[in-house]
């Protein structure tokens, strides 16, 4: 290992203490100089919406807990038939769904999934291949409304998204990506430094509860942590980075969905 590689490793390892010593000498964070913080939800783009049905007694659930845990693992191959809209809006509910608000000056949500200090930093936008009633297209999911937004209302992606996963077809593919963006300074703005790692953190459980909830309803998904920032980026019209910017928003994670294939 050179030199240069074992300085990054270095750097690296820090961030995963959180807490080191650079934060001695850090500067009060903007919750403690009682400066405003950005919202908690992104706002829609003002573009077609779609009401998402929450009817989800109706699903066809099986497994225990003990049951989902045991045969968690991660699925790279789909049947070819198609998620129902109840099932998307069950996996999108199961991940990032709100139960309720707090806080006035600064509001904050309450999800399905935790997160440090409630801050929630992700946005979650998918690439829709088949699904049914909704065209091949990449949306946005509104928690608060429990909608999906078209956020670009293209079917031409398939291509330049499996260049994005590097190659990654199964993933571009699948009859569903989702791709969870955060926007770091919901973080930043009560962490400061310490925020990068937190909300990686938050990254794990978001993830986790899609792993069981598409097991509980016959789907099967993959984790991937594996693609092409820049590239990623620019299919949901990122402004490239790095960039200290408020509104500033980059890919984390990402999983294919679909339907288990029949053992």
């Amino acid at each position: 290992m050179n030199e240069k590689t074992s300085y990054e490793i270095m750097k690296n390892r820090e961030l995963l203490k959180a807490y080191h010593k650079a934060d001695a000498g850090a500067e009060q964070t903007d919750q403690e100089q009682k400066l405003p913080s950005i919202p908690c939800l992104q706002a829609p783009k003002g573009t077609k919406t779609i009401k998402l049905p929450t009817d989800y007694h109706s699903l066809t659930m099986t497994g225990t807990l003990l049951d989902l845990i045991q045969k968690r693992e991660s699925r790279r191959k789909y049947a070819e038939e198609p998620l129902t809209l109840l099932e998307l809006s069950f996996l999108l509910w199961s991940t990032q769904g709100v139960r309720r608000f707090a806080g006035h000056n600064n509001p904050v949500t309450f999800r399905n999934v935790p997160s440090a200090g409630s801050r929630h930093t992700f946005e979650t936008y998918l690439f829709i291949n088949h699904v049914e009633g909704l065209p091949k297209a990449i949306y946005h999911y509104l928690p608060e409304e429990h909608e999906l937004e078209f956020w670009e209302d293209r079917s031409d992606f398939s291509q330049e998204l499996t260049d994005a996963l590097c190659g990654q077809r199964f993933a571009a593919f699948a009859p569903v990506l989702f791709v969870w963006a955060s926007i770091p300074y919901r973080m930043e703005w009560r962490y400061g430094l310490k925020a990068a790692k937190y909300l990686l953190i938050d990254a794990g459980h978001v993830c986790e509860n899609l792993y069981l909830a598409c097991e509980s309803i016959g789907c099967g998904t993959c984790a991937i942590g594996a693609y092409d920032q820049d590239r990623l980026d620019e299919l949901l019209g990122f402004l490239p980075g790095p960039s200290a910017e408020k509104n500033y928003s980059c890919a984390v994670y990402a999983a294919p969905v679909g339907k288990r294939i029949s053992e």
